[in-house]
């Protein structure tokens, strides 16, 4: 898998920065913030999800276990 060095991102900022203008760079680069801010929180929040119902399933199961063995 490749990586991305210091060097690559230098670039695509003077890039960005050509393209965008140096008037609207920080503007762009606070939208972008924003929205890996709110990605990562809907990726936070079905993780939760999904570990909370692989705690109620496992309650679930132990449950099911100890009625078996009665």
């Amino acid at each position: 898998m490749p990586t991305i060095g210091w060097f690559e991102i230098l670039i695509v900022v003077a890039i960005a920065i050509i393209v965008l203008g140096p008037k609207d760079f920080p503007i762009m680069l606070k939208k972008v913030g924003s929205w890996i801010g709110t990605a990562k929180k809907y990726i936070n929040d079905v993780q939760n999800e999904v570990s909370s119902i692989d705690v109620e399933d496992n309650h679930i199961k132990k449950k099911v276990d100890k009625k078996d063995e009665s």
